[in-house]
């Protein structure tokens, strides 16, 4: 391999794990393990948001989306925007009023404590399975670049080596640590994109975007494929958009964790909304790799280049033709958002495993000191469950974005209509919610699993999967809003306390 290609990986790898643990080594209480003690400046935690989200599938994933659908995925960035700002203004001060760590302690405090733990479980069951997918995607470019060299490894030997140096600083850390590695990790593989940009501007001939537009590549907006069944479909995409951000950063505690970390409620939304155009521009840079790397390879599809699926696209430039040094950056680059993402979910898992389910469930009031020895503990026990399940995904042929947003349609429509029901519903009850909870999930489901529409060539195909969210909200709420017609009478005066102070 090349030296200093080589070299370049090698001392990223060495060097993160480093900084972690000496900016997040001092941790003074379990709040400053969690959340920072709440005083991160917004820009970092706007930054970590998007390093926590992005992960190795935008890096490798993203550019392969232009040799199906040109552009049109930049429409679901749109609705994420517009999905943010109602989370930012509806569902963050409710988090910040309550003095919280977890999300779900917003549900704890308005339906009681049962209805906490079942969504910190479905969170902790979601996470596992979609950070498994980003896990797994962060050994794709890596087993590539070792085959390449001879060096013939399993999937789950490259996931192992990733989680022990991510765990290495979010373990000391916490979330401190976490947010600032993030920081750099972004700054990382984005600019790694914008070198795979100019290389490539520098190898393509004159009129290289009059080709792809020849080409269809440069298609943004959408409105003629059906609604129901095309995830790129401009009404489909910016309201499943705006929904599933709403779910994903409002009602998901990998996200709300970093936003608690603020010093404050406004810093809170501007990180959140910031994050958003941060995003939109982060996917137009790597779809635009995606357009020129169609141009670079003349137009040929997946297939005719001999690749296994649009994921081996970007991958296979970045070992084959990119110079010396710039080809060891994006690497390091890939490397970054896969263990920034990592970090970021040991991190919220260990939060709500402790807050959530084991001081809920064993009643015990801990100590301080015993809740961060907790959270550590539950740090690296997350930390082997996440090489399981990474591995589950080696035989996928599935684009890994794609099989990463379909994973959360089971649980966020349920997560986030528990929210809104508690917000807007003031007659519902704990098992009202419970029920409706529960209903969300099996008949979410049934939809993924087992619904099929007809569609314009009289192929069975399934439901997009941004109207998973919005589908499973509505769920929630007519099964809620149903259930909680039989009470007379809002909750008891005590719970009707806890309402007003968290969701007036």
């Amino acid at each position: 391999m090349r030296t200093v290609d080589l070299g370049i990986i090698v001392v990223y790898l060495l060097a993160m794990p480093i900084i972690g643990m000496l900016v997040g080594r001092k941790q003074r209480s379990a709040k400053d393990y969690f959340v920072g003690e709440s005083s991160l400046p917004w820009w970092a935690v706007c930054f970590s948001v998007v390093a926590t989200e992005t992960s190795t599938l935008t890096v490798i994933s993203t550019p392969g989306l232009v040799f199906g659908n040109a552009l049109l995925f930049l429409q679901l960035a749109l609705g994420y925007i517009v999905g943010r700002i109602i989370a930012a203004f509806v569902l963050l001060p409710q988090y910040f009023k309550g003095n919280l760590v977890s999300a779900y302690e917003f549900l704890g405090k308005r339906f009681g404590g049962a209805l906490q733990g079942v969504a910190s479980i479905t969170f902790v069951i979601t996470r596992l399975l979609a950070e498994g997918v980003r896990l797994f995607a962060g050994a794709i470019p890596i087993k590539v670049i070792l085959d390449h060299y001879g060096l013939h490894t399993q999937y789950w030997q490259i996931v192992l080596i990733l989680t022990v140096l991510t765990l290495a600083y979010a373990y000391v850390g916490g979330i401190r640590a976490v947010v600032w590695v993030d920081v750099i990790q972004l700054s990382i593989y984005l600019l790694g994109a914008v070198a795979a940009v100019v290389v490539l501007a520098s190898s393509l001939p004159d009129g290289w975007a009059s080709t792809a537009a020849e080409g269809g590549r440069f298609e943004l907006f959408n409105f003629t494929n059906s609604i129901v069944t095309s995830p790129y479909m401009f009404v489909t995409a910016v309201v499943g958009g705006a929904v599933l951000s709403m779910a994903s950063h409002g009602a998901d505690q990998l996200i709300a964790q970093r936003l608690l970390a603020t010093r404050s409620l406004r810093d809170g939304q501007k990180a959140l909304i910031g994050s958003g155009l941060v995003v939109f521009v982060q996917f137009s840079l790597f779809l635009l790799v995606g357009v020129m790397l169609w141009v670079y390879n003349g137009g040929k599809s997946v297939a005719e280049l001999g690749m296994q699926s649009a994921d081996d696209v970007f991958p296979t430039f970045i070992v084959d033709d990119l110079p010396v040094g710039l080809s060891g950056l994006l690497i390091a680059g890939v490397l970054a958002s896969t263990m920034g993402a990592l970090a970021s979910a040991l991190n919220a898992l260990s939060t709500s495993t402790v807050a959530d389910l084991y001081q809920r469930f064993t009643k015990r009031a801990l100590p301080d000191a015993s809740v961060l020895r907790h959270g550590r503990i539950w740090t690296l026990i997350w930390a082997g469950v996440f090489v399981v399940f990474a591995s589950m995904f080696s035989s996928t042929k599935n684009s890994v974005i794609e099989l990463g947003l379909g994973i959360t349609g089971y649980t966020y429509g349920a997560l986030l209509g528990a929210f809104l029901l508690g917000l807007l519903v003031r007659r519902a009850r704990q098992l009202d919610a419970i029920i409706a909870f529960v209903v969300t999930v099996v008949v979410m489901a049934t939809v993924i699993l087992g619904v099929t529409f007809t569609g314009p060539n009289g192929k069975e195909l399934p439901l997009a999967y941004p109207w998973y969210t919005p589908l499973g909200v509505v769920v929630t709420l007519v099964v809620g809003g149903l259930l909680a017609l039989r009470h007379r009478n809002p909750p008891e005066p005590e719970v009707e306390q806890a309402v007003e102070a968290t969701a007036a």
